[in-house]
């Protein structure tokens, strides 16, 4: 997770990078107003933003975070010590996932920064597809997934995916690493819809993308060997039409 953190006091900035880095997220440099902050999100990967409400600069964190929202959905959650009413109208208005109060705690803001990502993969993702349990294991946005570890969400770009094993009531997920999600493989091949992914056996799917060699049985992906099955070889070599 990629955390980008807009403030203009260098010491809180510092303890807020840290404390976010220590919970395992990347967190970029701090912008210190508005217009960096803006061109920084243009040229960067940020999936959450925290924004302090009064920073230096031509706009105030909320003129900022609007600019921000029109470039980018980005979930925000605004640090302040500033709780009129006024500035809170104002910061709803940018639907935040989160307003936390200056001096800020570091169980609030952990407990804050989970539940904003969470919040953001529910609501983009296909509801009508999803159930209670399912959506606590396993979300979609855009070109990612979130899959819960543990209790954090981690995000795996899909084109890192190079194939899929169904494990009695799991599927296991590899890319340079391994993920378990507790659906069964046909649910988590319907639900990534990947036109890449192709089913070469009951026990699972590759993606044509990651494929070093084949032959008539049997596909390489790096040092892994995977069976093709005897009714899943046509499906296989229709794939490649696509590429």
């Amino acid at each position: 997770m990629k955390l980008l953190i807009i403030e203009d006091e260098f010491i809180l900035a510092t303890d807020l990078r840290q404390v976010l880095t220590n919970e395992g997220y990347k967190v970029y440099e701090a912008q210190d107003n508005g217009p960096e902050a803006l061109e920084f999100v243009k040229q960067n990967e940020v999936d959450l933003i925290l924004c302090d409400i009064h920073i230096k600069g031509p706009w105030d964190g909320i003129e900022t975070i609007q600019k921000i929202l029109e470039v980018s959905q980005v979930p925000v959650i605004y640090l302040t010590a500033f709780t009129d009413k006024e500035t809170v109208v104002r910061a709803k208005k940018t639907l935040p996932a989160a307003y936390i109060s200056k001096p800020f705690h570091k169980e609030n803001l952990r407990i804050a920064v989970e539940m904003a990502i969470y919040n953001f993969a529910i609501q983009n993702t296909n509801k009508k597809s999803l159930s209670t349990e399912t959506a606590k294991d396993f979300l979609r946005v855009n070109t990612d997934i979130f899959i819960k570890r543990n209790a954090r969400f981690v995000k795996l770009s899909l084109g890192d995916i190079l194939y899929l094993q169904a494990d009695n009531s799991y599927t296991n997920i590899f890319t340079p690493a391994k993920y378990a999600i507790r659906e069964p493989l046909s649910t988590v091949l319907g639900r990534l819809a990947l036109p890449e992914l192709i089913r070469v056996h009951r026990s699972f799917a590759v993606s044509l993308n990651k494929i070093d060699s084949f032959s008539e049985n049997e596909i390489r992906i790096g040092e892994v060997k995977i069976p093709i099955g005897r009714s899943f070889k046509e499906a296989f070599m229709k794939g490649f039409k696509f590429h």
